[in-house]
């Protein structure tokens, strides 16, 4: 069952893309290319660009370019903050443009990675961008100085407005842009101190909030074209499975129906003149299964398969220190238990769609993507046609949580309007099928030991992890020696992608890897949302049987990780866990740090039979810096909404090897009068960049499950909740 998927020529391709750009390098070659020729630009890019960042209108109109993109977590606002606060525009004219990936390919790669994942859009972008700010406000105050013979430096600039104080002269930013324009881009430009801050930093209104308010927002679902048609697609319901043959005879004569096609050797798609009546004639479509061999797994013998990978020998160490197994054996006391944590569907509100455009010498594409670099990558295999005739537009995407990092459905476009070019097609595929087959966060067991001396002191602790690995089906040539270094997120040594915040003199955290047939992918948090059950409610085990309160437990392991400790710190003070909590409530609090930043949570609770209500959750993050508040605490309340799904209503099962949960009647999300009232603290040290839009995810959970605990005495070690008939008030 160990499976290891074959990757062909155009999977490679098209994964790598995914996550690492579109091999032509990675990062930017130059924060500020020289302008170059215009008409290589996307049509709706404006003139008058000072370096690549920004573009300026006669009107004042600021065109920020960004090429990360936005999903609902801001990243467009906070982006466009940074380079407004080095450019000092005036924000209410600033708008936003979206080069494309052959803009970028075309200039060789000068905007850089397009990817948006990870929580990295402002963490990896920040410097080049707020350079790009910094370098157009040079440009400008120049052309203003050439313009008035007057030294630069003798200018100033502010909210679109440059100054020559001596001569009492004023001009806009928009009146000297053009010859702005054709002076050379200042190399590593001086960049403001945050404290003086005026634009980012600030809790300003999101650029796009209006136009979704209002419906004026286009997403993927929306996108038509004259003379289009619509495909629904079904792929074997058996990862791994192929088509053995279908019988197209039976649905041709339907109303609407166009064509049918065989997409690949897994697929087949109904095309015609409405969506609806290509669903209705595929629902009628004879089609005959290979299912292979995956058609004999289901969720128990998963659970199977992983529970050997408990006790087996394995060589993938992430974490190592002193000799674990002699505490254990010496340990006053050893501290046992085993937790699992299933497969997740990403569950998008908007399904996965793509509307293409083939002929014999040009393919465009119409699609929401988390990194247009792999949708066009994913475009350039599937039409078989050269970089320069290829085009892939974005639009806005209906959310994407790693989904939409993944470009399947860009390829499966491709191929359906290849088969009938010149036509515009667009693939949208159903709920059922979008949940049916999609990839999936990935399955895991973990066993952990722990030892603590007569005092109560951990004095050893082994976490084992058996479960798949993303990397081995992702992106292969990611692995190091064989191991998935992504298993041990929230669990390292060190480093900014999540370092373990305990000091335990004898540690062992490894992984034996056991993958399936059943596609694991980048999930919303990853790998760190399991391990953070795994490891604070196991703290609060071993706490419990030391017999100590779980707060003082976990400060006594902490004094070296000052930054994991201030956040906890931060959440027990807002909490008042010092103090008793209302009658019949009760509390539990757990941290983490993961995408570069430190999170914390307290949750209260109580307890019914089978009931949870869910009162009260505090948060606190220290992303390092934060560019705008109002937007963290959105995306901190929003991510509690997501991991508390999670938790009570989510996960996947699987049934003669296909996933049974098709639709959001058994694939929750939890509602809005069942969320809790949630606090958040934001306590920014300044000194380093982190993510937001997945961090405070890890610490929903444990969070709400500690305090169960508190309240029930009882521990839940298997998840979502909902299995062991646990359901919110």
């Amino acid at each position: 069952m160990n499976f290891v998927p074959k990757i062909n020529r155009r999977t490679f391709v098209i994964g790598t893309a995914a996550t690492g750009g579109l091999m032509l390098g990675i990062g930017p070659k130059a924060a500020f290319a020289a302008p170059g020729d215009r008409a290589q630009f996307h049509e709706n890019l404006t003139p008058n660009e000072l370096g690549i960042w920004v573009a300026i209108k006669p009107d004042d109109t600021v065109a920020i370019r960004e090429v990360r993109a936005e999903m609902g977590q801001g990243s467009h606002t906070g982006l466009a903050q940074l380079i407004a606060e080095e450019l000092d525009c005036d924000w209410s004219k600033v708008t936003i443009e979206y080069p494309t990936p052959a803009d970028n390919v075309k200039r060789k790669r000068a905007w850089g990675n397009y990817n948006s994942s990870g929580s990295r859009a402002i963490r990896e972008s920040n410097q080049y961008v707020r350079e790009g700010g910094a370098a157009a406000r040079l440009m400008l105050i120049q052309a203003a100085a050439d313009e008035w013979k007057v030294p630069a430096s003798e200018c100033t600039a502010s909210a679109g407005v440059i100054s020559h104080k001596a001569s009492g002269k004023t001009t806009t930013y928009g009146k000297v842009a053009e010859a702005a324009s054709k002076l050379p881009v200042p190399e590593k430009p001086k960049l403001k101190d945050p404290k003086d801050w005026k634009i980012a930093g600030k809790p300003l209104k999101r650029l796009d909030t209006a136009d979704k308010v209002v419906g004026k927002m286009m997403y993927g679902i929306d996108f038509t074209l004259p003379g289009m048609l619509n495909a629904a697609i079904k792929d074997c319901p058996v990862f791994g499975g192929k088509v053995k043959s279908f019988d197209a005879a039976k649905v041709s004569g339907m109303k609407g129906v166009k064509k049918v096609v065989q997409v690949d050797e897994k697929s087949v798609a109904v095309v015609a003149d409405t969506w609806w009546h290509a669903k209705t004639a595929l629902e009628a479509l004879p089609i005959e299964w290979d299912k292979g061999d995956g058609a004999n797994v289901s969720s128990e013998s998963i659970a199977k398969f992983l529970e050997e990978g408990l006790t087996a020998e394995t060589k993938f160490v992430g974490n190592k220190a002193g000799d674990v197994q002699a505490a254990i054996s010496g340990a006053a006391k050893k501290v046992e238990a085993v937790y699992a944590y299933p497969n997740q569907n990403h569950a998008c509100m908007e399904p996965m769609n793509a509307t293409a455009l083939v002929t014999a010498d040009k393919c465009e594409v119409w699609t929401g993507t988390q990194n247009g670099e792999a949708a066009y990558a994913a475009a350039i295999a599937a039409s078989g046609l050269p970089a320069d005739k290829v085009e892939v537009h974005r639009i806005m995407l209906g959310t994407g949580f790693g989904r939409r990092t993944r470009s399947e459905y860009v390829t499966e476009a491709v191929s359906i309007a290849k088969q009938m070019p010149g036509t515009p097609i667009k693939l949208l595929k159903s709920r059922e099928e979008d949940m049916t087959n999609g990839v999936y966060h990935p399955v895991t067991q973990c066993k952990l030991t722990g030892a603590l001396d007569k005092d109560g002191n951990v004095t050893g602790l082994h976490m084992r992890i058996s479960g798949q690995s993303i990397l081995a089906y992702a992106r292969p040539e990611a692995m190091q020696a064989g191991a998935d270094p992504a298993v041990f997120q929230g669990l390292n040594p060190g480093g900014p992608e999540g370092a373990f915040g305990y000091d335990i003199p004898n540690l062992l955290i490894d992984h034996s890897m056991r993958n399936l047939h059943i596609p694991p992918w980048f999930w919303r948090g990853v790998n760190n949302n399991q391990n953070a059950i795994y490891l604070e409610c196991f703290i609060d085990e071993m706490a419990h049987a030391a017999g100590q309160d779980p707060l003082a437990f976990r400060r006594k392991m902490m004094a070296k990780f000052p930054k994991h400790l201030g956040v906890l710190n931060a959440v027990a003070e807002k909490v008042g866990w010092d103090k008793p909590a209302p009658q019949g409530v009760h509390r539990g609090i757990c941290q983490h740090m993961g995408y570069g930043s430190y999170v914390a949570a307290a949750a209260e609770v109580s307890v019914n039979g089978n009931k949870v209500k869910l009162h009260r959750i505090v948060a606190a993050t220290n992303p390092g810096h934060a560019v705008n508040p109002a937007q963290i605490e959105r995306q901190i309340a929003g991510s509690f909404v997501y991991g508390l799904s999670a938790l009570f209503h989510g996960g996947i099962t699987i049934k003669d090897g296909a996933v049974v949960e098709t639709n959001f009647d058994t694939f929750g999300s939890i509602r809005m009068s069942e969320m809790p009232h949630v606090e958040t603290v934001i306590m920014p040290s300044n000194d380093f960049w982190g993510g937001v839009g997945e961090p405070t995810i890890f610490v929903a959970a444990p969070a709400v499950l500690n305090a169960i605990f508190a309240a029930t005495g009882k521990r839940f070690r298997s998840f979502p909740l909902k299995n062991q008939n646990i359901q919110i008030a």
